[in-house]
């Protein structure tokens, strides 16, 4: 009798499958790109075959987008959960800005795989049927900060909620991205961990005071 695709147990194993290929995935094309990376190999390092995970994703393309997806909604899932509504604007801001530093620091694999898909023009992203909702997620909450704080005439009124989000990803992701040759060049470690909170109080402090800045004058 032919197991049944509704089975609980079988979609949860299926689900575990999947988890599992996608962790490795995420190493390898991290670590090789795109081009680099070997599906043979993926497949060696998990419990399942090279045919089944062609089932899984379809082709190597699939996977790889996989990985893409799963690693953006991840960081658009953790900014949902942050409690920021009944925060003050500055301090819900800064929370924002935190939690985006934490997240890069400790997520290096979606740093790398972010350039390696900025090499590719983000056309491998680009075919990502989820793409229309990875940036609402991003700003909402963004979004909702500034109108309080604008509407309490704490910020400026000059920059949107994407101005903002480029500001925290740029210093965020630089100080992942370059560590090694701005250690090689500056001989400054940038995830030195003591300096973490001396780099995480600036990214704060420089969201904050550049939000606040001019307010109220003529």
């Amino acid at each position: 009798m032919a197991a049944d695709p509704s089975d609980p147990v079988r979609q949860r194993d299926a689900e575990r499958t999947r988890a599992e290929i996608l962790d490795v995935a995420t190493d390898e094309f991290a670590d090789r790109g795109f081009a680099g990376a070997r599906v043979d190999e993926i497949a060696a390092r998990t419990r399942t075959t090279k045919r089944m995970l062609y089932y899984y994703f379809g082709s190597k393309q699939g996977l790889y987008v996989a990985v893409l997806e799963r690693a953006y909604v991840g960081i658009r899932a953790l900014e949902q959960t942050l409690e920021v509504d009944d925060l003050p604007p500055a301090r819900a801001v800064r929370a924002l800005a935190e939690l985006t530093f934490d997240h890069h620091e400790s997520h290096p694999a979606f740093i790398r795989l972010v350039g390696i898909e900025n090499i590719h023009h983000a056309e491998h992203l680009r075919t990502s049927p989820i793409l229309p909702g990875l940036a609402n997620p991003a700003l909402d909450v963004l979004g909702r900060i500034l109108e309080r704080g604008r509407d309490a005439g704490l910020f400026r009124d000059d920059v949107d909620a994407l101005d903002v989000h480029m500001m925290i990803s740029a210093f965020c992701v630089f100080r992942t991205a370059n560590r090694h040759t701005f250690q090689a060049i500056f001989h400054r470690d940038l995830l030195d961990a003591g300096r973490r909170d001396h780099y995480r109080q600036m990214l704060g402090d420089m969201v904050v005071e550049y939000l606040t800045a001019h307010v109220g004058r003529a």
